[in-house]
């Protein structure tokens, strides 16, 4: 029964077929042997399980096309009048590799809607930023998702509070400036310029977020934070009435600490040893504060890293949109007095 089909085999590219196929090509390819061999139509539908009308499409197809024919072709239209322009989706790619921000963030600075700007960038392979350093944009790691996601149902009902240790910068700029063999050949000998803090706070809600830099983060500084917290939610219309935070020693054992708790009403919650997953939304936080604050550009001076803070938050809270809630978080709250100072 030859049909000059013998080639088939070799071409791995015929073999390929969709998932939801009714037919391989090899089932082609038998639909059209049967037909040379002289059967009807109706009899090679009978014995291969699917219509007439299948029987005469690959017939014909084999008939116009020879061998190709047989292979599955894409189910994607010819023509995509609504596709996003070639224009655009550059802009989209210049803007991303300038500014190093998500979906979220670009689409109101290029005009196009998020998800159309989530697509552009898969469609042309731009690594996801959770997988990029924060400076170069190299790609450094993988990350696991997922779906599932908690948030209380009121603003204030609980807060999360953590601390993220940050290095001082040096006048003039440190490694990031200058690079690591310019700044580590005399690390011995230069002055020790030691550590800052900084206390968060976000309010699992609404991901309102507060942050203050501190020298150190003992009792008097987390309690210093604290009152500067409460009262910045309270501007915004919340009221705090429990607080999650991690087993450091301030939290669990500073008497002025907990006064002041205990003066606004505020109940304390501490997360299980060792499962900082469960103070979730503020680690989440410090990371994004981290990429979008305190390592996206380079300062020359610890002042003016300190200065940054302050815009960036306001930006944050005002103007960013939050993927998880799909706004910015002050959009939540029950009273937004504007960025402060």
């Amino acid at each position: 029964m030859g049909c000059g089909l013998s080639k088939a085999h070799s071409n791995p590219e015929v073999l390929v077929s969709h998932g939801s196929a009714r037919l391989t090509v090899h089932g082609r390819r038998l639909i059209v042997q049967r037909h040379q061999a002289g059967w009807p139509q109706a009899h090679i539908a009978a014995a291969m399980g699917v219509s007439r009308k299948c029987v005469k499409t690959w017939i014909d197809r084999y008939a116009v096309e020879g061998e190709a024919g047989l292979v599955t072709r894409s189910s994607r239209p010819h023509t995509m009048p609504t596709r996003t322009s070639e224009e655009v989706e550059q802009k989209v790619l210049a803007a991303r590799a300038a500014h190093r921000d998500g979906p979220d963030v670009l689409g109101p600075k290029v005009a196009v809607p998020a998800r159309t700007v989530s697509r552009i960038l898969r469609r042309h392979g731009v690594p996801y930023l959770r997988d990029c350093d924060p400076i170069t944009g190299a790609v450094i790691r993988s990350s696991k998702q997922t779906a599932v996601r908690y948030e209380r149902s009121q603003p204030g009902e609980l807060v999360h509070m953590d601390v993220k240790t940050l290095g001082r910068i040096p006048d003039g700029g440190g490694w990031r400036a200058h690079g690591r063999e310019a700044t580590g050949r005399d690390r011995h000998s230069r002055r020790q310029i030691g550590y800052e803090h900084v206390h968060s706070m976000v309010d699992d809600h609404s991901r309102l977020a507060y942050s203050e830099i501190h020298p150190s983060d003992d009792a008097t500084a987390a309690t210093a934070f604290l009152d500067s917290a409460i009262r910045f939610l309270a501007a915004h219309g919340v009221r705090i009435e429990r607080i999650l935070t991690d087993n450091a020693f301030v939290y669990r054992r500073s008497t002025q600490w907990h006064q002041l708790l205990d003066q606004h009403g505020i109940g304390h919650r501490l997360i299980r040893p060792y499962r900082p997953q469960t103070n979730g939304k503020v680690e989440r936080f410090n990371r994004t504060l981290l990429d979008e604050w305190a390592y996206a550009s380079v300062f020359e001076t610890n002042d003016d890293r300190r200065q940054a803070l302050t815009t960036w938050l306001n930006r944050y809270n005002y103007q960013r949109r939050h993927r998880a809630i799909g706004a910015p978080p002050a959009s939540r709250v029950n009273n937004v007095p504007g960025p402060y100072s």
